[in-house]
Parts: C-alpha cells; sequence; structure tokens
C-alpha cells in the first residue's frame, strides 16, 4: 500500500495575493505561520479579494526573518515590517465577522491602490487577537486568521489529476494546483481520499477534518496572468460531480490543527478515522 505524504505546503501571506511555497513549515495558533496574516480592504474597511480583482494573483510574496516583500508588474519592491503593531487599529470585516485589524501605512496602501487601480488599504491581524472558527461542523473551534472560514485547506495530488482528465474530455485546458490556493498537498492516495478522512496525524500534529470546501469565482483566475481565461472552468466541470449537500461544488477539505509544530515535505500522514 503506497503511503500518503505530504507533498507540497503553500503559505498565502496576503490573502488573495500570491503564496510561498515551501519545503518546511510551522503550524502556529492560527495555522501555518504568517498566513493570511495580512489582507486588503476597501474604503468601507471589508476584505476585498480576486473575486473582485483578478490582479491581486499577481502580487507576489516573500518572507524574510522580519520583512514581507511585495512584488508586482511595473511596481517597486514594497517591504513591511512583519512584527509592525503600532500602526493605527480598525474594525475590518471578513464575510460575516468583524475584526481587530492595524493598518499597515500609506505606503502601503499607495502601492496596492496603484497595483488595482482603486482606493484600498493593507491591514494585519495583531498577534494577541483571536478569531475562532464556526461551531457549526465541529463542537470544538479553533482560531484562524483571515483565511474565509478555517486556518487549512488539504488537497490531494490525485484529485487534481481526476478534476484534468475530466476537463480534457470536455475539450479544456488542464488546472494547477494554484488554482485552488491549498495549504497542504498530499501524495500517494486515490482522488478524493481527502474527503473520506475525519482525522489525520502528520508529525504528532492531530488535525481534524471538518468539511468539503465550497469553491469560488477565483478558481477561474489564472494565478500567473491576473485575468480569467474561462469563467466557467474549472467551476463548470466540477459541478458535473462534485456537488455538495447544498448545492455548493467541491473540492478540498477545510482543516483545523489540534496542536503546533513544523511540517516538512514527506511527512507521512497516519489517516486516525
Amino acid at each position: 500500500m503506497t503511503e500518503t505524504t505530504i507533498s507540497a505546503l503553500y503559505t498565502y501571506p496576503v490573502k488573495s495575493c500570491g503564496g510561498i511555497r515551501q519545503d518546511t513549515a510551522e503550524l502556529g495558533p492560527r495555522g501555518l505561520l504568517l498566513d493570511r496574516q495580512w489582507m486588503v480592504i476597501d474604503t468601507a474597511n471589508r476584505f476585498v479579494t480576486q473575486r473582485e480583482y483578478p490582479a491581486m494573483s499577481l502580487v507576489q510574496t516573500a518572507l524574510s526573518d522580519d520583512t514581507l516583500t511585495l512584488t508586482a508588474p511595473d511596481m517597486s519592491p514594497l517591504s513591511v515590517p512583519i512584527a509592525e503593531e503600532n500602526g493605527p487599529q480598525r474594525e475590518v470585516v471578513v464575510w460575516k465577522d468583524t475584526c481587530r485589524a492595524i493598518d499597515a501605512g500609506d505606503e502601503a496602501a499607495s502601492w496596492f491602490s496603484e497595483v488595482l487601480h482603486t482606493e484600498v488599504r493593507l491591514v494585519r491581524m495583531p498577534d494577541d487577537y483571536q478569531r475562532l472558527t464556526s461551531t457549526s461542523y465541529t463542537d470544538e473551534p479553533g482560531t484562524l486568521s483571515f483565511a474565509d472560514g478555517y486556518p487549512l485547506l488539504f488537497i490531494s495530488e490525485g484529485s487534481l489529476v481526476d478534476l484534468n482528465q475530466r476537463l480534457a474530455e470536455r475539450g479544456k485546458s488542464p488546472m494547477l494546483m494554484n488554482r485552488f490556493r491549498p495549504n497542504i498537498v498530499f501524495a500517494g492516495c486515490a482522488p478524493y481520499a481527502e474527503d473520506t478522512w475525519q482525522q489525520v496525524t502528520i508529525a504528532g500534529i492531530r488535525f481534524d477534518v471538518v468539511k468539503p470546501c465550497a469553491r469560488c469565482p477565483i478558481t477561474t483566475v489564472d494565478q500567473a496572468l491576473g485575468r480569467i481565461p474561462d469563467v466557467k472552468e474549472p467551476l463548470a466541470t466540477l459541478a458535473t460531480y462534485r456537488r455538495g449537500a447544498n448545492g455548493g461544488v467541491m473540492f478540498g477539505q477545510n482543516a483545523l490543527h489540534r496542536g503546533r509544530g513544523t511540517l516538512h515535505v514527506g511527512d507521512s500522514v497516519t489517516i486516525e478515522r
């Protein structure tokens, strides 16, 4: 029997901007360290994403010990201190949640406003702030940053292979994994094996697999081009065989971590139930 292992780890420091593929990632209280620690907001202090601004995918991120560096086409790099906690505080909205955030300053606001051609600001979640996940699917909530609803997204390589085969049968182009913005990707398991997991252990850390991830139009954005080449795909193909009970189109599994530690590509996965 083939061993299931981690094949890729991804952190997305700024919600809806480019991710960082890592061989090793620290698991902190809110998920992978610094994942969705920052977020772009509009003039109403509400989050904005690739749903409204596909060009956000062109903003690439890099992390050093103390700095988040952002790059975008035709823009000078922007450096943002990771640990800055002294900026003005704002109440910001992510879906139905109102969260406390720290404004990253006028330079960052101007930079993102120029990239997106609209007035926006960059904010950071304070280290001492606690945002809880919904208890609709589990009695024991977890904490998360500015992610939509859960701190982690699991997807297996086999699931993407199966989707791409179905796309090919419909005469459509294949998708890269970055369309789906997972945190942890798995190899060595059957397509959609993650749907059958309830609890797994990796590197001595327990993970509860909570619910399928309902996919949104961000999956239609080509992450390298910052635009939508086909407004229907991959959602139209997924809809032919991945409809959830509530009518959503499902791909990947939302998960909660019940401990902290270090994850590595190659770590084995023990399926507890």
